[in-house]
């Protein structure tokens, strides 16, 4: 199943970039929203080979996932990929400048089932497609404007 959005926003291209990349931020974002997050590289610098841990649960049950960035090109693209028990997940992050004050971001993610058990439930989710792509659009978009509120 694959989610897209693009959203434009008020801030230069290398500065969104530079808050979509804001690995640490992110990791206390995810820890207030009750999940678990243990970063696993020896990396010190932002860059492809980072990696984490991440627990968190969802339909009352504890979900594991290992993330880790496979392509860091700044400031225009970043993809992250990740790894459970049960999916798969591709996350790909492109900045596009569209003038030297505003860009736009395309935030794609896709999620492919490794049993059966997830296999049912995405065929069931793709029934509410259009509902999951609303919510995931307000997501990002609250996201966005939470970085542009902070940077601006």
């Amino acid at each position: 199943m694959r989610f897209s959005v693009r959203q434009d926003t008020a801030l230069p291209a290398d500065a969104l970039f530079t808050a979509l990349s804001d690995f640490y931020r992110i990791e206390r974002m995810l820890v207030r929203r009750g999940a678990d997050v243990r970063r696993v590289d020896p990396a010190h610098e932002t860059g492809a080979g980072m990696a984490w841990d991440v627990a968190f649960d969802l339909r009352g049950r504890r979900r594991d996932l290992r993330l880790t960035v496979t392509q860091f090109d700044p400031p225009e693209k970043m993809i992250l990929h990740g790894r459970g028990e049960a999916v798969d997940l591709a996350v790909t992050v492109t900045v596009i400048a569209l003038t030297r004050f505003k860009s736009r971001m395309i935030f794609e993610a896709e999620v492919k089932a490794r049993n059966m058990r997830a296999r049912l439930v995405l065929q069931t989710a793709r029934l509410g497609k259009a509902q999951l792509d609303r919510k995931f659009a307000e997501r990002v978009g609250a996201f966005l404007n939470d970085l542009s509120a902070r940077r601006g």
